[in-house]
């Protein structure tokens, strides 16, 4: 159910909102003849957020104009609010299929919740941005992921000179706020900041120019420091959610040649949750592998597991065959070399349990590593590659290749549902799950753990070949994650 409840600002704050209400509708009837360059630079930010925003959500735009991003990204349940009366009656004529509400965003109350927030060129022309964001955390759950883009001041004056040229939309005059500005006031309404970025060199539709400048250079430095608009990607501050009961955890370990480490993974990996599950992936192994952790489960009636056989190849297989059979809420990666200390499992468990994150990443490069962990070609090969994925992800990420990352279950199902957008190029898991994790817009927090040296066995790694397969991903990536 949606309702709209009216709220007393001050004199001065009404005068500001009757007076852009006024200039508003005065644009929407204008924008019946109009014929300004003002479309392309729309188009290209319909893009992008079709981009962020997965089709088939719950999707709500404050400022919403004639509705027409709103339906682009053709939302499950779209609703698009906007104080102009004359926006609001073009838009639901545009577009008969979504809601669409008159009413301030100051004053706006809706008792329904929302997957993701869209303010595009809203905070600028805001009278109280902190209360409008404040008014969304009624909208909100946990997961929600609130959208914005906003004018770089730097675009001031070409912008002015634009509209006086009738180029562009009027406007009246603006809030030019930072991201460092827009960070600071989601903060104080319980919100944070997941990652921002720049976007749009070149606003008009000049044939082969705009497409590489759009796409290509104002991801670089230092063109993006010229960019027109800075996207912001955030979510409620982490908070301890309530849960009718714990979560079943199912721990998936895709063994190879391992045999010697399954009784230290049985007598090794925490109970956590409700439950805690082993899924064992076996994949054809030479050893006794296979033997060894059947044998172990028959030992350990006290555990619950399950062993599976590998058909195909690779641990990315290995690992998505055994989240398809595995039962828990959270999904858990232990390599079964021991490598990462299974004890460690716990920690990761609370960090996403309590809501700090949503996808857990492994780090090995923090603490120093036992002498024989890792050789120092690998570990020069992992920080480069830490490198590249951050700035490809925009979210830091300072070790890509550690076997334990940790998700919700109904997380892993949308990276899944999503997985055709990269495709099945993954053979070691790790990128799949990585890229779609940014892709979703989760919250990515790494966890520092000491890395082990192997007990038993030998790495599965081919560093020459392995290395060169990633940075073919990596390459293939930046053209589906990066220069979009």
């Amino acid at each position: 159910m949606v309702s709209v409840k009216n709220n007393r600002i001050d004199a001065a704050g009404e005068s500001y909102r009757q007076a852009r209400q006024s200039h508003w509708d005065d644009v929407a009837r204008s924008l019946d003849t109009w014929t300004g360059w003002g479309g392309y630079y729309h188009r290209r930010l319909t893009q992008v957020y079709r981009f962020l925003v997965s089709p088939g959500q719950r999707v709500i735009e404050i400022g919403c104009g004639q509705g027409d991003l709103l339906a682009a990204i053709k939302p499950a349940v779209g609703v698009g609010v906007d104080f102009s009366r004359e926006m609001i009656q073009r838009a639901r004529q545009r577009h008969p299929e979504l809601l669409f509400i008159h009413a301030d965003a100051h004053e706006l109350q809706i008792n329904e919740k929302f997957d993701v927030i869209i303010l595009s060129d809203l905070v600028n022309d805001l009278w109280d941005v902190q209360k409008v964001f404040e008014e969304m955390t009624r909208l909100a759950t946990p997961h929600t992921r609130i959208i914005l883009n906003t004018y770089s001041r730097l675009w001031e004056q070409p912008l002015a000179a634009a509209q006086w040229l009738g180029l562009g939309k009027p406007v009246l005059h603006q809030n030019w706020l930072t991201v460092e500005d827009v960070t600071g006031l989601l903060r104080l309404a319980d919100f944070e900041v997941i990652r921002h970025w720049e976007e749009i060199l070149c606003p008009l539709p000049v044939p082969a120019l705009a497409a590489l400048a759009n796409r290509f250079l104002v991801k670089l430095w230092p063109f993006k420091l010229l960019a027109l608009t800075n996207f912001i990607v955030a979510q409620p501050q982490a908070r301890r959610a309530p849960l009718a009961r714990e979560p079943l955890v199912s721990v998936i370990v895709p063994a190879r040649n391992e045999a010697g480490n399954i009784p230290e993974i049985f007598a090794r990996t925490p109970e956590m949750g409700r439950e805690t599950e082993l899924v064992f992936v076996e994949g054809h192994s030479t050893d006794e592998t296979y033997d060894a952790i059947a044998g172990a489960i028959a030992d350990h009636p006290e555990r619950k597991c399950r062993l599976l056989r590998q058909v195909g190849k690779g641990k990315g297989d290995a690992v998505r065959l055994g989240f398809a059979y595995a039962s828990g809420d959270v999904l858990m990666i232990l390599d079964a070399d021991l490598t990462v200390p299974p004890e460690d499992l716990s920690r990761f468990y609370e960090v996403l349990r309590s809501g700090k994150g949503e996808f857990v990443n492994g780090v090995r490069l923090v603490y120093p590593m036992e002498k024989e962990a890792m050789r120092f070609l690998n570990l020069a090969g992992n920080k480069f590659f830490s490198l590249a994925f951050s700035w490809l992800l925009g979210q830091p990420i300072k070790d890509t290749l550690c076997g334990t990352k940790v998700l919700w279950r109904s997380d892993y199902e949308r990276i899944a549902a999503n997985r055709s957008y990269f495709g099945d190029f993954d053979p070691f898991g790790d990128f799949d799950l990585l890229f779609g994790a940014a892709k979703l817009n989760l919250k990515i927090v790494e966890m520092p753990i000491r890395y082990r040296e192997r007990t038993y066995g030998s790495t599965n790694i081919q560093r020459w070949k392995h290395g060169w397969l990633l940075l073919k991903m990596v390459l293939f990536a930046a053209g589906r994650i990066k220069f979009v």
